[in-house]
């Protein structure tokens, strides 16, 4: 089945799919670095750098399909999207970026689609927001229900919990969304995920380098597949007085364990977080550096927070550093897209036979 992703960004949640086996026809945003890290890693797939409240954007979509059906929508769209007008105006231009799925799928009617957002969607408004876009879709013929899931619970080493839409096409069948495969007493582990990797204590590293270690766990060995060259692991140079400061964080700990007077320019419930290498990372940022090594006295490197994502190591990111992070913050992992999308082909596959 041929999918696109709107508001796709790198392409976490496409990568999944097509692990998942859906074909990516095409994945639209309008982050230029971004986009360049779709294409390298989507198998041919078009990146497409367009303005989705441009109605002439879904002409273009639609000639890059060149014939293809259009089985499958899924999209990301930034929360951001919505102004503070709430659902009374829900089509306020401000809110084009939610709406421009709800076009989407309205144009080329799929037989699904998924849709990612934060879990504080589910209650803006006291939850008219949510209730407005399972009102739209099921008024376009789409039988849709909302969860939030928890990465970890498939296999992330990431505590990310999101809101997922699932939408079929009422004619096909009804969500169903996978079941979970860890617990919280199995989750998968910072040091299940990243401590096979080189510790850059006196080297920074480079964009291509060679792996020193062999994988130590079963997930690093998934990460790693045939992949030969460790991509992206880049240490970050701080000031002594940054590593000074991270060295007196306890593993698990943050800034309420530092000494009175110290890292007192950040008090906030992120800053000076040092993972727990025998627990699943918090939910990785875009690198605005208040996350720390549960071991090294330095934030993770692009491909530690990739691993922490799920993103397979040959899988590359394009961009200077600060994009690369922002790229990798910004994703739907990949693992958790992965077993979405069974879900939804299972749905279809098995309506459809």
């Amino acid at each position: 089945m041929n999918a696109i992703d709107l508001f796709a960004g790198c392409g976490g949640l496409s990568k999944g799919f097509m692990d998942a086996g859906f074909n990516i026809i095409v994945g639209v945003d309008n982050d230029r670095a971004a986009l360049d890290t779709f294409e390298k890693n989507h198998n041919g797939a078009i990146a497409l750098n367009a303005d989705l409240s441009n109605p002439q954007t879904f002409d273009r979509i639609r000639d890059i399909a060149n014939g293809r059906d259009i089985d499958v929508i899924i999209a990301g769209p930034p929360c951001q999207g919505f102004s503070l007008t709430g659902p009374r105006l829900f089509d306020d231009k401000r809110n084009q970026l939610y709406l421009a799925v709800f076009e989407a799928v309205k144009e080329y009617k799929p037989k699904g689609f998924i849709i990612e957002n934060v879990p504080g969607m589910a209650t803006l408004y006291n939850g008219q927001i949510k209730n407005e876009i399972l009102k739209r879709f099921r008024a376009l013929g789409y039988n849709v229900e909302n969860k939030i899931l928890c990465a970890a619970d498939y296999g992330v080493p990431q505590i990310r919990r999101r809101l997922i839409f699932m939408g079929v096409r009422d004619d096909i069948g009804i969500p169903k969304f996978p079941d979970a495969i860890f617990t919280s007493c199995n989750y998968r582990t910072c040091r299940d995920a990243i401590s096979d990797l080189p510790s850059r204590i006196n080297e920074i590293g480079s964009e291509e380098d060679r792996y020193c270690d062999e994988p130590k766990t079963e997930y690093q060995k998934l990460m790693r597949g045939d992949c030969d060259i460790l991509y992206n692991h880049v240490a970050t140079q701080h000031t002594k007085m940054v590593q000074d400061t991270i060295a007196l964080v306890p593993e698990g700990g943050n800034y309420k364990d530092l000494p009175s007077g110290v890292g007192e320019s950040r008090k906030f419930h992120v800053a000076w977080t040092r993972y727990h290498g025998d627990k699943p990372s918090n939910t990785i940022d875009t690198g605005h550096r208040n996350h720390f090594h549960y071991e090294y006295n330095r934030v993770p490197t692009v491909r530690e927070n990739a691993r922490l994502q799920s993103f397979p190591d040959d899988f590359v990111f394009l961009g200077n550093r600060t994009q690369q992070n922002r790229q990798v913050g910004n994703a739907v992992p990949p693992l958790l897209g992965y077993h979405l999308g069974l879900a939804l082909k299972h749905i279809i596959e098995r309506e459809t036979v």
